[in-house]
């Protein structure tokens, strides 16, 4: 009972704090003059990108054994397979339940779908190097890692030097200050105050799935291929929901974007520093089907108008790697 409490408390305590992150991250943008979409995908993409990165981490440098390891690794390809799958069907659900509450006349989605489709293939190209180097063993390949991180260093220039949506859209007020015009110091302040919340709660929310995990007699390392990853990419989640309702669907699409660019490079580079980095089934099955839902979402933002219910399908392939996982066990 105490582990139900502790889970759907840390949930909620999430939620909240992405109220106040998405409220202050839309600031900071503001204040230092960067436009939405990369207020998404770098500032917004960043600080929520921080839980699972933190996971990947401690098991990979920290972890006794290489079980632990393992753990690190599994987590460095569920988050990508997560984002790819259940956080973009979440944002095309949430804008087919609320496209009539947001004056919408159908279910297209409004969002620069050059950017997106551009992040994917930077993403696909990234991650079929990812996979292949796990399926080889050779003397060099820690080194290999730092490749990875100039990777995200050119994604993060190219995001910063590309054509900038400078929106004047009115913005809520931010809920510390939300009478007047705030300096910058005080959407910071919010936003690093949320961050330390988000990342105490996607703690507890993690240890409380991971023990239901155990009690279901599933193995550590697909406990973190299946289940970590779900809380992890929960703040990600949470966001897309929070500026969906708010008709912000450019910044719920960028946020999931950047941080899968993340997922794709920076806990690779750690995987590839501190251990073998060679897959088990599990961990190449997460990666192709990762793959093809990619393969789906460039497919579909390469079109100039992406249908919000093209979106949901993608909860299927997230069913379909469970069903790989299961039938190999």
């Amino acid at each position: 009972m105490l582990t139900v409490l502790l889970f759907l408390g840390s949930a909620a305590v999430i939620y909240f704090a992405c109220e106040f992150f998405v409220n202050g991250i839309e600031w900071v943008g503001r204040k230092l003059g960067i436009g939405e979409t990369a207020t998404g995908t770098i500032l917004a993409a960043f600080g929520t990108a921080l839980p699972e990165s933190a996971v990947t981490f401690v098991a990979v440098v920290f972890g006794r054994d290489a079980a632990q390891k393992d753990i690190g690794v599994g987590a460095a390809l569920g988050g990508p397979l997560v984002l790819a799958t259940v956080s973009y069907a979440v944002v095309g659900l949430a804008l087919v339940w609320n496209h009539r509450r947001l004056g919408r006349v159908d279910h297209a989605v409004a969002s620069d779908t050059r950017r997106l489709s551009r992040d994917q293939g930077w993403f696909l190209a990234i991650f079929a190097v990812k996979i292949v180097l796990g399926l080889v063993a050779f003397s060099y390949k820690p080194w290999l890692g730092a490749l990875f991180l100039l990777a995200y260093a050119i994604y993060l220039r190219s995001e910063l030097m590309g054509v900038q949506d400078h929106s004047e859209e009115a913005l809520e007020p931010l809920k510390l200050r939300p009478k007047g015009d705030p300096t910058l110091y005080w959407p910071l302040l919010q936003t690093l105050l949320a961050l330390a919340v988000i990342a105490v709660a996607s703690k507890v929310f993690v240890g409380q799935l991971e023990a239901i995990g155990v009690w279901a007699g599933l193995p550590a390392q697909l406990v973190a291929l299946l289940l970590s990853p779900v809380a992890t990419e929960l703040p990600e989640t949470m966001n897309a929901l929070i500026w969906v309702r708010q008709g912000k669907e450019r910044l719920a699409l960028a946020n999931i974007s950047g941080a899968m660019m993340i997922q794709a490079t920076v806990p690779s580079a750690l995987g590839l520093f501190f251990t073998p980095w060679l897959f088990s089934r599990d961990l190449v099955a997460a990666g192709v089907v990762t793959a093809v839902a990619v393969g789906v979402l460039l497919s579909l933002f390469l079109r100039r108008r992406v249908d919000a219910r093209a979106l949901i399908p993608l909860f299927g392939l997230y069913g379909v790697f469970i069903a790989i996982v299961v039938l190999m066990r």
